[in-house]
């Protein structure tokens, strides 16, 4: 899950697996796999910066846990 900010201020929390596309149109709009569009207040760099952090984050979890078992 990456954090994101609307427009209007509010932070949530979006699974980025979920995410097909985001656009800068001049707003940040990332649209869902099930068609859904969100505005947002970051760039789609930083959304994009965010996703690579989490992903980084659950393959070094990931890595750890297998290493762990045997």
């Amino acid at each position: 899950m990456i954090k994101v900010t609307r427009l209007n201020g509010i932070v949530y929390y979006l699974n980025c697996e979920h995410i097909e596309t985001i656009e800068n149109t001049p707003d940040t709009v990332i649209t869902l796999r099930d068609g859904k569009k969100l505005l947002v207040s970051e760039s789609p760099e930083e959304i994009i910066e965010k996703i690579i952090e989490y992903k980084k984050r659950i393959f070094d979890l990931s890595s750890l846990i297998i290493k762990d078992n045997f």
